[in-house]
């Protein structure tokens, strides 16, 4: 049987709001952080999300994760049992040297540093749902493309990279073209790169999208509670992938951005590729986009396709990777409730859920354990 990823303590320095703080957890099992809003429960599982590649679930910087109190330096550590058994996991950055010195993170296992938090995606894989999370199907195409890059990363760590490397190659080519007299042969040289980079970065999203939509066809069979729904990925690139080759697709990326460029340089930017491709998301029952279903059917599905990442990533590497769950239960009916805590157990992951009121996880109390949390504390009910 599959194994599960988790957390056996979890260590905060002048992090967020906490000047020190500490969790030593028993087991796997389900982990509730309550106590009232602003009390810092939010900034806990984010800690959390940052054992793993990416900006964590907040997109801050690293300078706004520091305590407001401290010299600009904090930390984050855990031992972990993980994918390669048991490992101390950290990540963090130093007191900047000079007042405007940009800090660059480090990231740590087994107190040795490596190279860069791609490393950590070896030992756990995280995955969360938060509020800010709730307008993805009404919000701007960037708020889906940005949801499905992680999405991608936490199954394969090197889509950040290609992600970095296509953003990188877009500026340089809009740049190049601001200025009238560049050289055409600079321009082919980067629009050579970026072709190359985006089918690459189309090819990942494609990949995971379609092992999502199966995965999501697999979990969503005999459950009611959270509506089936399927996915797909809009962009011509996209489209070409399943019978055209790479090289084609870069081949002919290559000449649309050699015929657009009068046109790019008019907009200030490139105006096709796969950085404005869109994911549909679809209300499989009713046969409806996504952002035309009602509020709650919309929570319902961006769960279901959680739960279905989720279970994903435990079929590809046989560990459930560890959930983090930011004020999800207090907006779902008793009858999603229990529903949610019945996939959850099926899942076997450790999951990290927060809420107000510790009333809302009074179907798992016995089985889950319980903090309280306070400004810059945290202690076991």
């Amino acid at each position: 049987m599959p194994d599960s990823c988790f957390i056996r303590r979890l260590t905060l320095a002048n992090f967020r709001s906490y000047h020190a703080a500490q969790i030593a957890l028993a087991g796997a099992g389900p982990v509730v952080l309550t106590g009232a809003n602003g009390a810092g429960k939010t900034n806990l599982i984010e800690a959390i999300s940052l054992l793993a590649p990416g900006r964590g679930l907040r997109r801050a910087t690293l300078e706004e994760m520091a305590f407001a109190e401290g010299d600009g330096a904090w930390a984050v550590n855990a031992e972990v049992e993980g994918m390669l058994g048991l490992a101390t996991l950290g990540t963090g950055i130093d007191a900047p040297a000079e007042e405007d010195s940009s800090p660059a993170r480090q990231c740590r296992i087994d107190r040795e540093p490596v190279g860069s938090a791609a490393a950590l995606a070896d030992h756990l894989r995280v995955v969360w749902l938060t509020p800010a999370m709730d307008p993805l199907f009404t919000g701007p195409a960037s708020e889906r493309r940005r949801f499905l890059d992680r999405l991608v990363l936490a199954v394969d760590a090197q889509h950040s990279s290609r992600i970095a490397a296509l953003e990188r190659a877009l500026r340089s080519r809009n740049r190049l073209l601001e200025d009238a007299g560049s050289d055409p042969h600079w321009l082919d040289a980067i629009e050579h790169e970026t072709a190359e980079v985006a089918v690459a970065v189309a090819a990942a999203r494609a990949e995971t999208v379609a092992r999502l939509a199966a995965a999501l066809a697999e979990t969503g069979r005999g459950r009611t509670e959270f509506p089936a729904a399927a996915i797909a990925l809009k962009g011509w690139m996209e489209d070409l992938l399943p019978k055209h080759s790479a090289l084609e697709i870069e081949d002919r990326y290559r000449a649309l951005l050699r015929e657009s460029r009068a046109r790019d340089a008019a907009a200030g930017r490139t105006l096709d590729g796969p950085h404005l491709s869109d994911l549909a998301v679809t209300h499989a029952g009713k046969n409806i986009a996504a952002r035309e279903a009602s509020t709650g059917e919309q929570k319902a599905l961006l769960i279901r396709l959680v739960l279905a990442h989720a279970a994903l990533i435990k079929a590809m590497t046989d560990f459930a990777p560890i959930l983090l769950l930011d004020e999800v239960v207090a907006h779902l009916d008793p009858r999603r409730r229990a529903a949610l805590y019945e996939e959850l157990a099926d899942l076997s992951a450790q999951v990290w859920m927060t809420g107000a009121d510790p009333v809302a996880f009074g179907d798992i109390v016995n089985r889950a354990q319980m903090f309280e949390v306070r400004p810059g504390s945290v202690e076991l009910r």
